[in-house]
């Protein structure tokens, strides 16, 4: 089964190699028909600390790393 790909902004980086991204999603509502944004957070592992809050970067679902980190940083 392929992993999933996802992309986001960081949104916080003060954990030691993990970041917090959250990822937008925009679909049209089944009723109303108006598209609609959620946003939901996932905290990634980042090996070398290297992103800051504001950037830009895809993640990829990996093995459990910890208890919340399900997620891997792979482009800046």
């Amino acid at each position: 089964m392929p992993k999933r790909i996802l992309t986001g902004v960081v949104t916080s980086n003060q954990n030691e190699q993990t970041v917090t991204v959250s990822v937008e999603r925009r679909f049209q509502h089944p009723v109303m028909k108006k598209i609609i944004r959620k946003s939901k957070k996932y905290r990634a592992h980042d090996e070398k600390n290297t992103f800051n809050v504001g950037d830009q970067v895809s993640i990829q679902e990996c093995a459990p790393k910890s208890k919340t980190k399900r997620w891997e940083v792979i482009v800046g």
